[in-house]
């Protein structure tokens, strides 16, 4: 069988997804990780719609939901911590908290889409791929440690700043499109004692919040703010920590605690609110999955099920063209396209100059299409 060994870019929710999906379809997959081992913290994340079915499939269901934020509701207070509104019924995304939809924290996910495909799959973790040479029968990788190896096919799913996607497809700025904000996740004490709560303050174009994790055990802290472009290396924490203690300074509540607690926090995440918009998710023998392919930003609040969708259809129309690698990532992409675009327009401005998507709007995009089957699901 040609086109059996695959390498993965990323092992987060698309390439754990998809390194577990083609295991089972009789593939052999290797995953190659910039971090020496799973990505820790992240914000809570959601699973909606048909990706649902993907993880039922997966028959994780049932451990996600054990796992699940069990959010009750969140408030509102001004600079001196005063509640100046609650709700039990909304999200910042619009989606109903009382509905089918499965919140959980980001590690908690890749956790079990891990311990669901590590066994019989190759992990390369710590390491990154330096360069692709493609010619009709495979791809020659070259990596920053591991020897030099030969793959017949190789797919980014290495996020927004995607490297695959840079060497196959050309720099990134081609494929970025700002959304005119910034977004910072890392995990804090649950010092002010939330239980299954989030607690958010607004100031200007400004966003501080902070929710309860892991069963009130820990928190997350959130900062927002909207702003032009701003230059920065995406790689280097300590200056995107000094680019927040500058622009949060003035703020109140609790941000100068935050503040403080960012400095040393082990997750620290910071980056922009972007879209990644490709006409096409392939070149040669080289597709994207997820992020990498067509990040919808985090303000769509539909990027992990994108993934997790994505990483399924790929890896089925690999498996019913085992032999003909450009008919499956045609396939993919066509039954693929509809989807991503709608969810995408979910991150988009309103006429009012909001981005709060009503909740029926989310759920008709988290359903648009129809999951297909596929034979190596028994």
């Amino acid at each position: 069988m040609r086109n059996r060994n695959v390498l993965i870019s990323g092992a987060s929710v698309a390439g754990l997804t998809l390194a577990h999906w083609l295991q089972r379809a009789g593939f052999r997959p290797t995953v190659v990780e910039r971090a020496p081992g799973l990505r820790r913290g992240g914000q809570a994340i959601d699973i909606r719609g048909v990706a649902l079915q993907v993880v039922e499939r997966m028959w994780l269901l049932d451990k996600v939901r054990e796992v699940t934020t069990d959010m009750r509701g969140m408030s509102f207070v001004d600079g001196r911590g005063e509640e100046l509104s609650r709700s039990t019924e909304a999200t910042l995304t619009g989606g109903l908290i009382d509905n089918d939809d499965v919140e959980i924290m980001r590690d908690d996910l890749t956790t079990l889409l891990f311990d669901a495909s590590r066994y019989g799959n190759e992990y390369l973790f710590g390491d990154a791929i330096t360069s692709l040479t493609q010619d009709e029968d495979g791809v020659e990788v070259r990596f920053r440690h591991e020897r030099a190896r030969r793959f017949d096919l190789v797919i980014g799913a290495d996020g927004l700043h995607s490297g695959v996607r840079r060497l196959a497809f050309g720099p990134e700025s081609a494929f970025l499109h700002f959304l005119d904000s910034y977004l910072a996740i890392f995990s804090v004490e649950n010092f002010l004692g939330l239980d299954h709560w989030q607690m958010y303050h607004t100031a200007g174009d400004a966003l501080v919040g902070v929710y309860s994790a892991r069963q009130n055990t820990e928190a997350r802290a959130m900062l927002l703010f909207g702003s032009p472009g701003l230059d920065f290396d995406h790689r280097d924490p300590e200056q995107q920590k000094n680019i927040l203690a500058e622009r949060f300074a003035d703020v109140g509540w609790e941000t100068p605690r935050l503040l403080a607690s960012m400095r040393d926090a082990p997750d620290f995440y910071f980056d922009s609110m972007s879209q990644v918009r490709l006409d096409h998710w392939s070149k040669g023998r080289v597709g994207l999955v997820g992020d990498a392919g067509y990040c919808p930003s985090p303000r769509s609040g539909q990027g992990t099920s994108i993934a997790l969708v994505g990483a399924y259809v790929l890896a089925g129309e690999l498996a019913n063209h085992r032999d003909d690698h450009r008919a499956a990532f045609a396939g993919y992409q066509q039954l693929m396209w509809e989807y991503v675009r709608k969810n995408q327009r979910l991150a988009h401005r309103r006429a009012d100059g909001t981005t709060r998507t009503p909740p029926a709007e989310l759920a008709r995009a988290a359903n648009s299409m129809t999951l297909p089957g596929y034979p190596h699901q028994g």
